[in-house]
C-alpha cells in the first residue's frame, strides 16, 4: 500500500497533478467528461446546497429576549459567511459602484464564491485519492473528478467572457449605446479620438477579460504545481536511505505545509481580485461628473445641516 501511495506521489510530471484529466471521451475523441468538470459540478452542489443552508442560518433572535443578541446571527459559520458577503458589499463594491450595488452584487457575490470554492478543491487530492483506490484510471491518467479547475484556462476564460458581458451590458444600460461608444473617446480631439476609442475598445472587449482569465490561471497553476513538486520528493526519495530519506522528507513535507498555507491565502486573494476587478471595469465606464455631484450634493447637505 505504502509503495502505491508513494508511486502516486512521484509522478514524472508534478503537473500531473494538476492538469485536467479526461475520463469521457466520444468515438471521435472529444472529451466528454473530465476530471475538471467533476470538479465544477461538485462546486455547484457545495454552492447551491451550502449557500441555502447559510442564507437559512443567518437569522437573528427574539429581541424581547436576546436584547441585543438579537442583531447577531447565531450559527458562527453562518456568521462568518455573512461578515464576508457585508465587507465585500460595504467595503468595496459601494465606493465603486454606489447606487447599483445592491442590483450587482448577487453577481459579484456568485463570481467571488465560485472561484474560491473551486480555488480551494484544486487543493484537496481528490483525483490522487481516486488514482489509489482505482490504479486503472491512473495508468489511464483518467479521473471523473480532481484537479483544479481555475487552473484551467478554458475556464478562467469563460468566467472572464461572462464577467466582459455583465460589465459592457452594465456600461450600455447606464450610458446607452451613444453614451457607451462616445465614452471610449475621453472628450479628446476628433484627429486622436479615433485612436483612443480603438484602444479603448480593445480594451473593454479583449485586453480586460484576458488578464482576467490569464491572472487566475497563472496563479493558481504556478502556486498548484510547485505544491505537488515539493510533495514528489517524498516519493521520489522513500526507497533511498534513511540518510537522504529522512532530511529530504522532513523538509519536503514543512516546505509543502507551508506552500499549503500561501495557496490557501492565495485562494481567496484571487477570488477577491477576480470580484474586484470586475467591479472596477463597471466602475470605469460611468458618469465622468458622477463622483462630482455626489460630492457636491454632500458638501451642501453638510453645509444646510450646519446653518440650521
Amino acid at each position: 500500500m505504502l509503495n502505491t501511495i508513494f508511486s502516486t506521489l512521484a509522478a514524472a510530471d508534478p503537473s500531473q497533478h494538476v492538469w485536467n484529466h479526461v475520463f469521457w471521451k466520444s468515438e471521435g475523441g472529444y472529451w466528454l467528461w473530465s476530471g475538471n468538470q467533476g470538479n465544477l459540478v461538485l462546486s455547484a452542489i457545495i454552492l447551491i446546497f451550502g449557500m441555502s443552508w447559510v442564507a437559512k442560518h443567518v437569522k437573528t433572535g427574539d429581541i424581547s429576549t436576546d436584547g441585543s443578541g438579537a442583531y447577531v446571527t447565531k450559527n458562527k459559520f453562518a456568521h462568518m459567511i455573512e461578515v464576508m458577503c457585508i465587507y465585500l458589499r460595504d467595503e468595496v463594491a459601494q465606493p465603486l459602484l454606489h447606487d447599483r450595488t445592491a442590483k450587482l452584487m448577487p453577481f459579484l457575490w456568485t463570481v467571488f464564491f465560485f472561484i474560491l470554492v473551486n480555488n480551494l478543491l484544486g487543493l484537496v487530492p481528490i483525483m490522487d485519492v481516486l488514482h489509489l483506490l482505482v490504479p486503472a484510471w491512473k495508468a489511464g491518467h483518467m479521473t471523473p473528478i480532481g484537479g483544479t479547475a481555475t487552473q484551467n484556462i478554458w475556464v478562467t476564460g469563460v468566467l472572464a467572457t461572462i464577467a466582459a458581458i455583465v460589465f459592457n451590458l452594465a456600461a450600455i444600460k447606464r450610458l446607452g449605446v451613444g453614451g457607451y461608444f462616445g465614452h471610449m473617446t475621453g472628450g479628446a480631439p476628433w484627429f486622436v479620438a479615433w485612436m483612443i476609442f480603438i484602444l479603448e475598445f480593445m480594451g473593454q472587449i479583449v485586453i480586460k477579460p484576458v488578464a482576467l482569465a490569464i491572472r487566475l490561471f497563472a496563479n493558481m497553476t504556478a502556486g498548484h504545481i510547485l505544491l505537488a513538486t515539493l510533495i514528489g520528493f517524498v516519493g521520489v526519495v522513500w526507497h533511498e536511505s534513511f540518510i537522504i530519506k529522512g532530511p529530504v522528507t522532513i523538509i519536503s513535507v514543512v516546505g509543502a505545509f507551508a506552500i499549503l498555507i500561501l495557496e490557501i491565502f492565495v485562494a481567496f486573494l484571487q477570488a477577491f481580485i477576480f470580484m474586484f476587478l470586475t467591479a472596477v471595469f463597471i466602475s470605469l465606464m460611468d458618469h465622468h461628473d458622477e463622483h462630482g455631484h455626489e460630492h457636491e450634493h454632500d458638501h451642501a447637505s453638510s453645509h444646510e445641516h450646519a446653518h440650521a
